[in-house]
């Protein structure tokens, strides 16, 4: 069999080269972020036990209620607001950031900055 090309294989490349730097501990987890087409979702990861501390997502049904007509961007925005919050009720307040194989741009600079101005620190 051949070497897999495209764009999902290049991110996949993208996501092992950032996730060979980028681990979550006890102390700091991991926010790590993964974007479809339609959806944005978002995780806190201790990867040392391997549990996900918190989650939040478009799909979620008190999110998705409030975003009814709203931009993409504005949902990520939204999605970065209630991790950092989730985070904060669990009394964790400094992450790393797991940008998923994407470029800090748009949706997923979106849910950063709108978690870091919600109280999370990176």
């Amino acid at each position: 069999m051949g070497r897999i090309t495209g764009p999902l294989a290049a991110r996949a490349r993208r996501h092992r080269r950032v996730r060979a730097k980028v681990s979550g501990t006890p102390e700091r987890p991991r926010l790590a972020i993964f974007r479809s087409l339609g959806h944005i979702y978002a995780q806190i990861i201790n990867d040392i036990e391997g549990h996900t501390l918190a989650a939040a997502s478009t799909v979620e049904p008190q999110i998705r209620s409030s975003l009814d007509g709203v931009r993409k961007t504005r949902e990520a925005e939204v999605v970065g607001e209630t991790i950092a919050q989730r985070a904060l009720k669990l009394g964790i307040n400094r992450v790393v950031f797991d940008r998923g194989g994407y470029q800090y741009h748009g949706r997923v600079k979106a849910l950063a900055e709108a978690a870091r101005a919600a109280g999370l620190q990176f």
